[in-house]
């Protein structure tokens, strides 16, 4: 686990227009990819494919995120950090608790299409990885784009693996212990944006704290001599 996992790699300074780019191919990708994984798993019958096309949409959502919070402020591309933190967790809880809802009814899915699908799978993540390698050690919001992307080909290869499981032995269990796997995986990686998000909204809080208070200048007092002056002039106005 590198050092920006405790906060310690955060940067103030926004992500320059070639990260832009990047972003905005992978949320294709994405988007392209779920559709492709959620339909594919509806006919083949197999839970870790919809966990990995519901992963595909988060991630789709994480890049627009992460789009809209490009330039701002530290402390907001933190905030978002911790809300996609958050959201990356729910998704592991309904995909665990869908894989095990699934293993009830003893469904054999279709090893082949499970098997093609992860393959094309992990060649489009393995393209948005290559992309996105150069800034893995960014803030919280950065670090979870790639964190996303790494636990997505993580998982392609557990659906091939889980494809073969099921081809070789008959049953589904494969394909629902994978499905779980991809779940925790998601939850790990929640609680280590979540932490470095965390951290991050504390050092800016700790630095707000410790930036001087203005203290308005007081009012200007008057002096013996302008008191003198403006006695005559009473005076005068008194005649």
């Amino acid at each position: 686990m590198s050092a920006c996992c405790s906060g310690s790699c955060s940067s103030s300074t926004p992500p320059d227009g070639r990260y832009r780019k990047v972003l905005w191919a992978a949320l294709f990708i994405n988007f392209i990819m779920f559709g492709v994984e959620l339909a594919s798993s509806l006919a083949a019958g197999s839970v870790s494919l919809l966990a990995d096309s519901v992963d595909f949409l988060g991630d789709a959502a994480n890049y627009a995120v992460s789009l809209f919070v490009l330039g701002m402020a530290v402390v907001w591309r933190s905030r978002a950090a911790y809300a996609k933190g958050v959201v990356m967790g729910v998704f592991g809880v309904l995909v665990l608790a869908r894989a095990l809802w699934f293993g009830l009814d003893g469904h054999l899915p279709h090893a082949q299409t499970m098997g093609a699908v992860g393959i094309l799978a992990l060649l489009a993540n393995g393209a948005v990885a290559a992309m996105l390698y150069a800034f893995r050690h960014g803030d919280a919001n950065m670090r979870s784009v790639w964190l996303c992307t790494r636990n997505d080909m993580i998982g392609n290869l557990a659906v091939m693996l889980a494809a073969l499981g099921v081809f070789g032995t008959r049953a589904g269990w494969p394909d629902i212990v994978v499905a779980s796997i991809m779940a925790c995986l998601g939850l790990s990686a929640a609680r280590e944006v979540i932490r470095q998000a965390r951290a991050e909204l504390r050092e800016q809080a700790s630095a707000e704290a410790s930036l001087p208070v203005a203290v308005p200048a007081p009012a200007p007092v008057p002096t013996s001599a302008s008191a003198s002056v403006s006695a005559p002039i009473i005076e005068i106005r008194r005649r």
